[in-house]
């Protein structure tokens, strides 16, 4: 019950915060080469092993979904927050958005060739994340691939680490801690790419994307 209070409260955070949250961040790839670039190698792997279909879990305001359209391929985006769907089929009406849940998905088992979760799982609980990887893994048919965000915890003796977000309860993760539970799920590490935090940035943490591969 506490744990899905948390999700609730969590969802209602966003939904207040969405026109704000969509107002900073709908335009966050322009200085962002980095993540453009880890963006395009996903979406390159995605058509080299099917036919780009694609969910953008946790969309937010859709920019990043629609950002992966313009790469080719077919995404549509899911967020458990109605305010952001709303927001997303406003700004992006050509695109799908959906209300879902990260936790019980409503895709079909392998429908996918890809998933991209980008600092989505960073409001999920610890005892319930290897639950969202394993929904993950799902979802995805053999030889899809995970992109999967979030920002680092201080160390491997924090494998996971709560901070003060600014909407919502959150928590780092130590990359290797989060990499043994893609392996648990099934889903093995294809590439890293670690961003250490700019000066002007708001918080000092350091940023990691992961790449993995359902076998």
């Amino acid at each position: 019950m506490v744990e899905h209070d948390a999700l609730d409260a969590t969802r209602e955070a966003y939904d207040a915060a969405a026109p704000t949250y969509a107002r900073l961040f709908s335009d966050e790839l322009r200085d962002r080469p980095l993540d453009r670039a880890i963006l395009g190698a996903f979406a390159e792997a995605v058509r080299a092993e099917g036919d780009g279909r694609v969910a953008d879990l946790g969309c937010g305001p859709g920019h990043i979904t629609a950002h992966l359209a313009t790469l080719g391929l077919s995404v549509f985006g899911v967020d458990a927050s109605p305010a952001m769907i709303e927001t997303a089929r406003r700004a992006h009406p050509g695109l799908r958005f959906d209300t879902g849940s990260m936790a019980a998905l409503d895709i079909a088992d392998g429908a996918l060739d890809g998933v991209l979760s980008r600092w989505s799982v960073i409001h999920t609980p610890p005892q319930r994340l290897p639950g969202i990887l394993a929904e993950f893994h799902r979802v995805l048919a053999p030889g899809g691939h995970l992109l999967i965000g979030f920002s680092a915890s201080d160390g491997p003796s924090h494998p996971a680490q709560g901070f003060d977000h600014a909407v919502a309860p959150a928590y780092r993760w130590w990359p290797d801690h989060l990499a043994a539970l893609l392996r648990t799920a099934g889903l093995a590490e294809v590439a890293r790419l670690v961003r250490e935090p700019r000066p002007t940035d708001h918080r000092q943490f350091r940023e990691i994307q992961l790449l993995a591969r359902r076998a």
